[in-house]
């Protein structure tokens, strides 16, 4: 059983990569980000702790979660964002558990795109760890432009995670996002090719 972790810093080009493997590898992806949203959906038990916590001015008028003024309240405050990730972090885990298992019945290779792999201690659901990587002037630049962010909200989401070099370093395979994206693509493949 192969299942490929991927990582790397926000908007580096993790979506790229498993969009690529998913449409052009037909490989099934489990996105952990798509999880963390399932975990505030109305009516959670999540999203019930994070309005006790924080008041229903978080809420939008349908109910559902305003994600842009949580964001603005954990990204400048470690200890709310660590509570935060503890209320989400378990849900995911058990998720990506549970799609693991029943996946494994089919598939040999499965995809696991887990933007916090390395903070949220979910190194142990993968079998091996792809870290996507570009200089930080240019996930700066994505980061601002693909969120409408200020420099300033940009620096702070990047802070907010482990440094990219310390994800290189404890990576099996480096990708490079920094050319195109035929150079990307072709990393891919042949980082896909290693041991399938």
């Amino acid at each position: 059983m192969r299942i490929i972790g991927i990582t790397g810093g926000i908007a580096m080009g993790k979506t790229t990569v498993s969009n690529y493997l998913a449409t052009a590898h037909h490989l099934p992806v489990l996105d952990a980000d798509l999880i963390a949203r399932e975990a505030v959906e109305p009516g959670s038990p999540i999203l019930s702790r994070i309005i006790d916590r924080y008041g229903s001015a978080l809420l939008r008028l349908d109910g559902s979660l305003d994600r842009a003024k949580l964001g603005s309240i954990i990204f400048s405050d470690p200890t709310e964002r660590t509570w935060l990730e503890q209320q989400i972090h378990p849900f995911v885990r058990t998720v990506l558990q549970t799609e693991c298992d029943r996946l494994s019945q089919t598939d040999s290779t499965i995809v696991l795109v887990i933007p916090l792999l390395f903070e949220a201690n979910m190194t142990d659901l993968v079998t091996e760890i792809w870290v996507i990587s570009c200089p930080e002037t240019q996930q700066i630049q994505r980061l601002m432009q693909r969120e409408k962010l200020t420099l300033e909200q940009a620096q702070a989401r990047i802070r907010s995670q482990m440094s990219i070099e310390e994800k290189r370093d404890r990576a099996n395979i480096v990708l490079d996002n920094s050319t195109t994206p035929e150079s990307l693509i072709q990393q891919v493949d042949r980082a896909l090719n290693l041991s399938g």
